[in-house]
Parts: structure tokens; sequence; C-alpha cells
């Protein structure tokens, strides 16, 4: 399983960073900015540049400031590249990000990392806005033998669910901790997964989410037969 440190929505990239290929940064117009959720938005900008399903691009409004990773939100084969970022009061990039309009200048990397989405059988696990790598493998095609399992505090936090809910249908379980939905699971995702006997041991499980979700679902997991190498994580901070 592999623990991303460096791809937090908040972290301070390492300086040697910057001397990679891909940690470079190059200016892009914004397109759109839409809050989907109070204190959530969809951010795009144009697509240059190939990307695989699962990788992340480093964002920021001033080169000079260092910029915060994420999930590129989007399928491979459309227009736009879009990014799903929540607003953190104590961030100094989400409050002017989630400020910006249309024909704002932000500074993107091209798109890295090993977060990669396959058209094998996986399940797919994540919390709040760990969604968007998953959502950009759906959106790229990759949904066929897929289970996703999300996991929020209230149930105008499911991004995307009509889109998932019709082509996943019961592959598509949402679990809810502080609200209650007739067709929603009533508690965490570590909640649900507990009352599964028969998880399939020769299958990938991908988290997303919060490194606490992360560390339970894994040691959760592995309790119910889940070989380690199985496991693949991203996680959010």
């Amino acid at each position: 399983m592999r623990l991303w440190g460096e791809t937090s929505q908040e972290t301070m990239p390492k300086a040697e960073e910057y001397q990679k290929k891909e940690h470079q940064l190059h200016p892009e117009i914004i397109t759109q900015n839409q809050e989907i959720s109070p204190g959530v938005f969809l951010i795009s900008y144009q697509q240059k540049q190939d990307f695989i399903p699962g990788q992340v691009v480093k964002i920021t409004l001033d080169p000079e400031i260092p910029p915060r990773i994420y999930s590129i939100c989007s399928g491979n084969h459309e227009q736009e590249v879009r990014i799903l970022f929540n607003i953190k009061e104590d961030g100094y990039l989400t409050p002017k990000l989630a400020a910006s309009i249309p024909g704002d200048k932000i500074w993107v990397s091209q798109p890295y990392g090993s977060f990669l989405g396959t058209d094998k059988p996986a399940w797919w696990i994540a919390t709040g806005t760990g969604i968007a790598p998953f959502y950009s493998m759906f959106q790229s095609g990759q949904f066929e033998n897929k289970t996703l399992v999300h996991g929020a505090r209230h149930l105008n936090q499911f991004y995307f669910e009509d889109d998932l809910d019709w082509s996943l249908g019961k592959n598509y379980i949402r679990c809810c901790s502080q609200e209650q939905s007739c067709d929603v699971f009533p508690g965490r995702v570590t909640d649900y997964l507990q009352t599964q006997n028969d998880l399939p041991k020769d299958q990938q499980y991908y988290l997303c989410g919060k490194a606490l979700m992360v560390v339970e679902v894994r040691d959760l997991l592995i309790e119910k037969g889940v070989p380690y190498e199985n496991i693949i994580a991203e996680i959010y901070f």
C-alpha cells in the first residue's frame, strides 16, 4: 500500500521536487469554477496534455507560491480538466481558488502519479472529495466490474451521485454517518465493510480519503483476509 504524504491537499512540497519535469508549472486559464456543494468547488481548464485516470496535478495561483496537489476529476477524453476541492479555512490556496472566476490564470503541473485505474475488477473506497480520482476513472470508462463505496457525513456530500448511481446501480454504496436516507447505509465506510463477510480476496482495493479512514479501512481489509499487496492508497490531508 502506498501512503501519499506528498499528495495532500494543503502540504508544502519539497524544494527539490521543482527540479522534476512533471512538477514544473505552466499557466492555464480557468474556464469554469462551480460550487457544487457548500464549500466544495469544481474548477476547470482546457485539457492540453494526456493523462491516466487517477493521476494528480499541482496547482497554484502564483508560481512564486508553492503549489498544492489535487487529483484530476474528469475523464481523459474530455476537453477540460476538472479539479474537485473543498475550502480549508486555514489554508492559503483554497479560499483564493474558490474566489477565482473564468478568465483568471492558474499555474499547473503536468499530470503525474501512480494511483492508476485499470479495467480489472476492483473496489473503490472513498470519503468526501476522495471521490475525485474514481470519478476520473468512471468518466474514462473504467467502471465495469467496479464496486464503489463512498462515505460522507451529510447527504449533500455524495458528489456526482446521479451519474454513479445510474451506471453502477447496486455496486454504488453510499455510507452517511450523520444523516439518514432510505437508500443510504447508516454509518461510516468502515461500518459497512464490517458487514461484508465475503470480500473478494483476488481483487484490488483502492482507498482515497483522509489518513484515518485509509488506515482503518486498510486494517479492516487485512483482518478480513485481503492481501496487503492488493490495497492501494491515496491520502488527502
